[in-house]
Formats: C-alpha cells, structure tokens, sequence
C-alpha cells in the first residue's frame, strides 16, 4: 500500500509541474519531455521561481525562458535573476538577444556589470519595423538573384535568412521568414513540378592547373611572373610519384606549444588525409637561440602527438627509382621482396653547403652584394627607400667578400649578404632582406664547420623546394614574404612550391609568441617550459591533456584565413570530453571538516564498493574500488552551513544528506573553535536502514582505520595565466599575471586507492573536477593537478563539431 501511495504522490506531483510549464506557454510535447530530465526541471522550476510567473506568462516569453533553463552558462549564476527581469519586462525578446546576453554575463563578473554595455551588446531598445526587414530582404535577395533564378524554390532558404540575420541581427526571425517567403513569391510565382525535384549539383570541371603561383610587382612598374616549367614539374613529379609532399618545420629555440599542434595538425594531417608525406624539419638557422634540448623535445612531443615523420614503403616491385632531396641522389630495389625507406628527420643545417653554393649562384647572377651598413643603417635605409652604397658593386668583388665571410676572415656584424631585390617596393619583405650574416657561434647540429649562417627568408624556401615540396603551409604573418619567398627561387631557376597560408591559432588569456614565453621561463614567472599554466604542449601533457583531445580541438577550431581568438573554454571543453571517456573516478576532500558520526561502532571498518566509471563495467574487477567507511569521516567545508537555504544540497544543523556510496547522516550537533564561530567539527547520526532519501550527495573520505589519518595528498589549482583576455597585446604584459593562477593545497584527504596512482594517471575527482599525478609526486607524496573543472562554462551550442 505504501509503494501505491508514493506512486499516486509522484503522479500526482508531476501533473502539477506540468501544469506550470503549460502555463507559461510550452508546448505539451516540450513540457513532457522537460519532466522527463530531471536537471532540466529543476532548472527550469527555479528559473520559474525566481522570475515570479507561478500565474504563467506568454508563449513567447516561456519559451525563452526554457532556453535559459537549458543554456545558461553555469559560471554567470550570480547575474540570472537581472537577466530574467529583461525577459519579463520583454526588453529581451529573442533568441538572438538572449545568445548575446549568455556570452557577455559568462566573462563579466558581478562587480563589473555594466546595464549601458549589456543592453548595447544585446540590443535592447532597438526595434526593427517591418518595413526594414523589407527592405533588408529586398537587398539579399537581389545579391542572390542569379542563384534564386537558377535554382528557384529548391535552393537553401537558410542561407539567405542567414544573410538577413547578419544584417538586422534583431529582427523578428518569425517576421523575417514570412517577408522572404512573400518576395520569393512575387519574384518566381507558384511552384511549378520541377520545383520538388532534387537538385543536383554539377561536378566542377577540372580546369588545368595555373602554374603561375604568384605576381612580384616591382617599384619600377614591371612583374615577375614565377612558374614551373614543362621540364621542372615532370623532375618535381619524378621524384614524388605525385604525392603530396608537406613538411613542419619548427625552429628549435624553444618548446612547443598549443599553436604549434595546429601546424602539425595542418601539416601532417594534409599528408595523411591525401595518402602523401610530411617532413620534420628543423629550421635551424639561428645557433644563438637554438639547443640540442628544444631538437630532443620537439622529436619526443611530435611523437606524443601521434605524428610521425614519413615512411615510404613499396611491396613487390621489380624497380624501384627513388629520389629524395637531388635528381641524382637514387635508392634502387630490384627483387620481388618487399622494401620500406624511412626517411630521416631532416635539418635546415644539413643543406648548408647547397645553400652557399647557390648564394655563390645568386651573386653571379647579379641578385646579391656583400653590404657593410649597420643594422641601424640598414633600417634607416628601408624606411627611405635608399640603396646601400654597396648595392652596385662588383660581382667579382662579392664573390671574394663573401668567401672571406666564409673563411672567418670578417669580423661579426661587419658583413652582410644581401639579397638584391627592391628597396623602393611598397612590399617591406622585398627591401634587400639578408641571406647571410656572419656568426662565430657553435651550431647545436652542425658544429663548428661554419661562421656563416643562412636567414629564414634565404633558407626556408630554398630548402622546401630542395625537398620536393608539394604544399608550403604557413601562417598568415608570413603572407607579405610570399613574394620574396618566389623571388628567390625564380631568380636561381629552381622549383616553385605551392604557398598556401592560414590563421594561426591565438587562444585567450595566454601568450603564444615564443619571445615573451622564454622570458616567462627565464625570468621565473612560471616553473619551466613545462608549468601547467602555460600553453606548451609539455605543459598541456603535464597538466593532463591528452594528444587526442588537443588534435579533437584543433579539427574542431578548423582551419580558415580569419584571424581570431578562440576561448580558453573551448579548449577544456575538447580536454574535459575526452577526460570524461576516459579519466577513472575517485574521492578526494580538498578542504576537510572533521565529521564524526555517533552512533557508528568505533572499531568497525565497513568496506564499500564505489564506481571508477559513470556506468561501471561488469564483470571487470577495474570498475569499481573499495572505500573504507569509518566512525570519523571528512566532507569540504564548503559542504556544511550553520543556515540552510533551499538552494543549499549541503549539510546543516537537523538536515541530513547522501555520503556517496554509503548511508544518509544527519547533523545532531556542531563544535565550534573556542571562543570563535569557526566550525572545527559536526556529529552526525547515519541512517543504517536508508530509510530517509535526501537530495543532497556527497563526496567524503574517512579515516580507513580507528585513529588513523587518511592519505593526504598535495592539490594544485591551476587557473588561467592572464587576468586579459589578449595580454600579448599590453605594454607591461607581465603586469596582467593572475596572482591566483597556481594555488597549492597541501594536505587534502584521499580514498586509499589512490596511493597506488603513478605519474600521469587521470582521474575525475568526483564534485570537483580532473586531476593528474604529476612529476613532482614521491613515494612520500602523491601530487595532483587540475586539468580541468568538472563543468564547462562554453555554450554546447557553440561548440564545433569535430
């Protein structure tokens, strides 16, 4: 009889809360299967509660705030009851307005909340009549008008409402959608039968490929026009088998970071997709910045990544003709067995003799000196647009300099080979840049044989077309050395790679430029290249990342040519979905108060079982680990209050709430600190039975045996590096350091399993978020650190796709 009477209670309790979301305007369908998530209805009844519409309210309004029952961003709890104010007294009125709304409250705090800039970004007070949206569709249609002609009524109505949408972002969606509907009506009149068939896209047709890559305008007013010759393109051919051919080439002077996991992403991913290869390139060119534990690094975390530099292999073949690097350099297979090459990781350095013997080219033909100014002058001379006074001299003079600069003969800084190109050029990257300078330093790969070292712009496209190059891909800060990068190899008659450049990666309140990350590492802002608040891949790797959630985040962002910053919370949110998958559970009290529950026999030790996985795993022993549960036990302070609150899923005097994996406890009694109102310690009785069923649940540890300390463990909080969203871009960067970006917790309590934890394991600490054990952990002390909280604070509609 009871069971029925709950049962009735229950149906009888659903029918109201379905009641109250038909009042506000939901549909019976929506509202249904709103009662069906429990999160979602309590969400959306305290959304209800705190609007004060229990009477109910229109459909349109309802519905937006069911939206933000559902979408609100958990990080901007504090500004919900403001922004409910706007929905009912209709100042907010549309999805669009309400999306704005979520992005500028999740990076305001509550102090900073500025009404003049809310209800600009939002556009409250801005009503669009609908001779506007008119006239704005008007406007569209008649930019697609061809389209609209070609297709009629089987092309994608989306995108011109998406069009009108960029235009009068608040506009009624609903208005907007009849008046596109009405035009479209006047402009093709009634669907005629071959309105409803399918259309069918026509194959682009394959147009021959233009072998001018680019146009090198010169001041005086004539254009060079590189392109691959007959002969060229069929060595080029030659020696790929019509592969692609890509290569990331990092320059060895630092450790890499999130930006460069794009490049690779992009790099060796184009490789991969179109069945070619990729190399590994070290741009080593500058020895005074470069050192052989940024070469290690790079090969090790490459590989950690999932990339590999290429292999090719070749099964059953009765020739095998391979070039690789020069025409004449050939590996030949006769035989019916199977042959593999595996290609080294190459090195810019190891090209060095061919890149003087073609700079001695370059002279010879007349497009490089030997200068003497300054690099002061240098710069006071492009910014006039002067040639150097050494611009016209000799060739056989330069030739006799240069293998003097070879020779060690000239003193450092006292002798440049410049490229001679356009000092009069609009273009600053055609100003003569330098191919050699002169430095008595010891190179980390190539050792003492030279005192003169190539630049990146007289290298790197030299070298790229050296290696057969298929696809040269940059960012797109070097798009204006395009041009230098064409002259160069036009000017030595060699093969002209195809150039293609993209947006590099910038991710929010960090820095990215391998300048200021030295000076963060040298000057000892950060605990070396590898600090988990820093964004290098070592970094990352220590914080717990994994590679396949950074290359998750690097498809996701997408490759494009816009400029942008992607948020920091998009980059958890890739970390914390795979962390979920993939990350074992456990219980770990950061901040402990002492709990003692009384009527629980003091030298009784009960053995539960908790779940090392959401759904456990049956029939595997792994899934689930034993907790201890003892007289004394430990929950967060922060999970205790002396004044409940109906909001509060905590414990407080007379309430009671779920240990997880263990019985109900309700506070009997509370000790204070003497003399002060301190909580130091909480009596509590269990419910051996379960008979009560409360709501809240939570995370503990106890001691595992009478009067023994459970394990403690050392915590470390890490929070964003930068207080600014884009620090790069202040004077005194430094000065926008989080002060509270690393906090230290040094004696937090965990379940025994957790002592058998070895560095780099993961786990969910349940209600708080993901950890891993770190470097720093010995055999006296485990050491954690936050990967991740345990919610995301990016919009899931935001997110793309992967």
């Amino acid at each position: 009889m009871p069971v029925e009477e709950d049962s009735n209670a229950k149906a009888k309790k659903d029918g109201e809360v379905l009641e109250q979301f038909l009042k506000i305007g939901l549909d019976e369908r929506t509202a249904q299967n709103v009662l069906a998530n429990s999160k979602v209805t309590v969400n959306l009844l305290e959304v209800i509660r705190e609007a004060e519409i229990q009477e109910g309210c229109g459909k349109a309004t309802g519905n937006l705030l069911y939206t933000v029952s559902t979408k609100y961003p958990t990080n901007a709890l504090e500004h919900r009851p403001r922004l409910l104010k706007y929905v009912i007294s209709n100042k907010i009125k549309s999805n669009p307005q309400l999306e704005a709304a979520f992005g500028y409250l999740s990076v305001v705090g509550s102090d900073k909340f500025d009404a003049d800039i809310f209800e600009d970004k939002c556009g409250i007070g801005i009503d669009i009549s609908p001779d506007v949206i008119k006239v704005t569709v008007e406007r569209v249609l008649q930019n697609n008008m061809e389209l609209i002609l070609a297709q009629r009524y089987r092309m994608n109505v989306g995108g011109l409402l998406g069009q009108v949408r960029e235009l009068q972002p608040w506009a009624d969606g609903k208005i907007v959608k009849e008046e596109m509907d009405t035009q479209l009506k006047k402009i093709l009149g009634e669907r005629l039968p071959e309105d409803e068939e399918k259309l069918v896209k026509k194959k682009k047709e394959k147009k021959p490929k233009a072998e001018v890559h680019t146009e090198i305008f010169f001041s005086d007013g004539s254009i060079w026009r590189p392109r691959n010759s007959r002969e060229k393109l069929q060595k080029h051919l030659y020696a790929t088998g019509g592969k692609v051919f890509t290569r990331f080439p990092p320059e060895p002077n630092g450790y890499l970071h999130v930006g460069h996991a794009k490049a690779m992403f992009v790099d060796f991913g184009l490789a991969q997709e179109t069945g070619g290869y990729c190399y590994l390139r070290y741009d080593d060119t500058n020895p005074d910045a470069e050192k052989l534990e940024y070469i290690e690094h790079i090969q090790e975390i490459i590989g950690w990544m999932g990339w590999k530099p290429f292999k090719v292999g070749f099964d059953d073949a009765s020739l095998f003709l391979y070039h690789t690097f020069f025409s004449n350099n050939v590996f030949e297979c006769n035989g019916s067995d199977s042959f593999v090459l595996e290609m080294q990781i190459t090195f810019s350095s190891d090209y060095f003799q061919e890149l003087y013997d073609l700079a001695v080219q370059l002279i010879k033909r007349g497009h490089a000196y030997v200068d003497h100014q300054t690099s002061d002058e240098i710069k006071e001379y492009r910014e006039k647009k002067l040639d150097s006074p050494w611009r016209d001299r000799p060739v056989a003079e330069s030739l006799k300099l240069f293998d003097d600069m070879r020779r060690g003969m000239i003193e450092e800084g006292k002798a440049t080979l410049r490229m001679k190109q356009d000092m009069k050029n609009d273009n600053f990257n055609m100003y003569d840049l330098i191919a050699y300078r002169i430095k008595f330093t010891t190179h980390p790969h190539a050792g003492d044989k030279w005192c003169i070292y190539p630049s990146y712009d007289y290298t790197h496209c030299i070298v790229d077309s050296l290696e057969n190059i298929t696809h040269s891909l940059c960012t797109l800060e070097f798009e204006s050395r395009r041009a230098s990068y064409y002259w160069l190899l036009e000017a030595l008659d060699m093969y002209l790679p195809y150039v293609w450049e993209y947006s590099r990666l910038n991710v929010s309140n960090t820095v990215l430029s391998k300048r200021k990350l030295n000076r963060l590492v040298t000057e000892n802002w950060v605990d070396g290249w590898d600090d988990p608040r820093l964004m290098t891949l070592a970094a990352l790797r220590r914080r717990g990342a994994s590679p396949e959630a950074l290359n998750a985040f690097c498809r996701g962002v997408g490759i494009t040519r816009s400029d942008n910053i992607i948020r920091m919370d998009l980059l958890e949110h890739f970390i914390r979905d795979d962390l979920n998958k993939n990350a074992r559970r456990s219980m770990v009290v950061l901040n402990p108060l002492k709990v003692i529950i009384t009527n629980f026999k003091d030298s009784v030790v009960e053995e539960l079982e908790a779940k090392s996985w959401p759904e456990g795993k049956d029939g595997d022993p792994s899934s689930t680990y034993k907790v201890p549960l003892t007289r004394v036990v430990y929950i967060e302070k922060s999970d205790f209050r002396l004044v409940n609150s109906k909001e509060f899923y905590g414990l407080s005097p007379g309430k009671s709430v779920l240990l997880r994996y263990a019985y109900p406890i309700k506070c009997i009694d509370v000790i204070f600190k003497e003399n002060t109102q301190e909580v130091i310690e909480i009596h509590a009785e269990y419910d051996q039975a379960k008979t009560t069923k409360p709501k809240g649940v939570l995370h503990w540890v106890a001691e595992p045996s009478a009067g023994v300390d459970p394990l403690k463990i050392e915590v470390r909080l890490f929070d964003k590096l930068f207080l600014s969203e884009n620090p790069g871009e202040l004077d005194d960067w430094l000065a926008d350091l989080n002060p509270n970006s690393k906090v230290v917790i040094e004696d937090a309590l965990a379940v025994p399993a957790l002592k058998h934890a070895k560095i780099g394991d993961k786990f969910q600490f349940e209600r708080i978020g993901y950890f891993c054990v770190d470097r720093d952990t010995t055999a006296e002390k485990l050491v954690f650190n936050r990967t991740v909280t345990l919610r995301s604070s990016y919009p899931k509609d935001l997110v793309p796709q992967s």
